[in-house]
């Protein structure tokens, strides 16, 4: 089991990353939470991740923080979710904030996540308060190092469109959530920025 990778990171094209540990290019998927704190191309970071195991591939989960990743995996223990969805739902809402619409049954709230519907929502919250133990022991500091937005990418609308996409969104939808943003801002920021305004609109 792979559980944390310190290195050089290489790539970013959300929600992928590629960090280069001695030499060896290592691809993992990352919520946007996760993303936005990385730094900038070329400098050194630490994620903590998590390996899945399939027939068909081998696929690497980061996380900044240890918290967020007991939450994922408490997330893809819930019948229905998936490490798609649990990321999607811990980009759209950090830990606090899943917390909170578990204990206060704010299933409305979970539904403004992509893949969420009604049932989803309520399943998530008689679920995961069962799992509250395994995953709240506190949140702890990020082992990212402090973010840079270093230089922003050629087309950073289209590479937050397409990182939404891949979070779940249909690319009309995706679209419209960036509209009005500042197409000066990093990709990762674009989609950060998107689905914040998503979740408080």
């Amino acid at each position: 089991m792979i559980g944390r990778l310190s290195g050089y990171l290489l790539e970013k094209q959300p929600p992928w990353i590629v960090i280069d540990v001695h030499g060896v290019g290592y691809e993992l998927e990352t919520s946007m939470n996760t993303l936005v704190s990385l730094p900038a191309l070329g400098e050194s970071t630490s994620l903590y991740t998590h390996l899945t195991i399939r027939d068909d591939a081998h696929l690497l989960y980061g996380f900044a923080r240890q918290h967020e990743r007991a939450l994922f995996r408490a997330l893809i223990k819930v019948n229905g979710v998936g490490p798609k969805l649990a990321l999607a739902i811990l980009s759209g809402m950090d830990e606090d904030a899943f917390m909170r619409c578990v204990r206060d049954d704010d299933s409305k709230a979970l539904t403004k996540l992509p893949g969420v519907g009604k049932k989803t929502a309520e399943r998530l919250i008689i679920e995961m308060r069962d799992r509250f133990p395994e995953w709240e022991q506190g949140a702890d500091a990020p082992l990212a190092l402090e973010a840079t937005n270093g230089q922003p990418s050629r087309n950073n609308l289209a590479d937050a469109e397409s990182g939404l996409v891949s979070l779940g969104y249909k690319p009309t939808e995706a679209s419209k959530m960036l509209s009005d943003l500042d197409p000066h801002q990093s990709a990762e920021a674009l989609i950060k920025a998107a689905l914040t305004r998503r979740m408080n609109g």
